[in-house]
């Protein structure tokens, strides 16, 4: 795929709903993902933005709504032929089959890959995270947490995917790490591939993208230029809705934790809860 074809359209997630148990964790949510741009998904614990990943990944059954990627809807389809559509998913956790090297577990992602481009993504994505290509003989679980999340990062890369959908890339990883990985993520979203990211350091988020959503009770509560959370901050407090408490314009939000990333070039926030 050339840069000109990942410029071209966007993902847009359109309506959807969600249920897990029979509830509706997930409602009526419309998301616009531009190509070549990061878009943040911002929330508590809770709001649904996993299983809005998920869902858009076709591992959790939608009640309604449309994936569109270019024009052409994704909704209900099997994870293998979303992902071969050009849309790939990083989930929570960093799922690795951990008694396999790192090679191994890039090459389970390239599976279904013609060679040379199986070759070509394998090529990119150490190129992007020349850390690991030094440790392609080692055991997964014998990885760091950062080192871990490279690889599952890669293994979304080499299929050279048009939109990667994030989710909390720096979940139990130092800040030292996240600040390491924020280039990268950068870097892929100038090549052209859009990215919707799952972030819980609000600094970290914002000072990647170009657009930002609020979700809490897996419905969305801002939409909007990231810009205008970046400066002014009272409108993340006011949006950033925490189940079971106070939600009124100017309530106090939820500060980035002790130890936080903060932008690029910046040091980690000291306080935080």
């Amino acid at each position: 795929m050339t840069g000109e074809d990942r410029q071209n359209g966007s993902l847009a997630l359109r309506g959807l709903t969600v249920e897990r148990g029979r509830r509706a964790v997930v409602r009526d949510v419309t998301i616009e993902i531009p190509a070549g741009e990061v878009t943040a998904l911002l929330g508590p614990n809770g709001a649904g933005k996993s299983s809005l990943v998920l869902a858009v990944g076709g591992v959790l059954g939608l009640r309604t709504g449309s994936v569109l990627l270019n024009g052409r809807d994704l909704a209900g389809r099997r994870p293998e032929r979303i992902r071969g559509a050009g849309i790939a998913i990083v989930p929570e956790g960093r799922r690795l089959l951990p008694d396999l090297t790192v090679e191994d577990n890039i090459r389970v992602a390239t599976y279904s890959l013609p060679r040379e481009q199986a070759r070509a993504g394998r090529e990119r994505a150490l190129e992007l995270f020349p850390e690991i290509g030094r440790r392609l003989s080692a055991a997964a679980r014998m990885l760091s947490g950062g080192e871990q999340q490279m690889v599952v990062l890669a293994q979304a890369l080499v299929c050279e995917p048009r939109y990667m959908l994030i989710d909390e890339l720096s979940l139990g990883l130092a800040p030292v790490i996240v600040n390491r990985l924020v280039p990268r993520i950068r870097a892929v979203a100038q090549s052209g591939i859009g990215i919707l990211l799952i972030e819980q350091f609000t600094t970290i988020a914002l000072g990647l993208a170009n657009q930002a959503h609020i979700m809490e009770g897996g419905q969305l509560r801002f939409s909007g230029l990231a810009r205008d959370l970046r400066e002014r901050p009272e409108l993340l407090r006011s949006a950033y809705l925490l189940r079971g408490s106070a939600g009124a314009p100017g309530a106090p939000g939820p500060p980035d934790p002790p130890g936080a990333p903060g932008p690029p070039g910046q040091p980690a926030t000291p306080g935080g809860r």
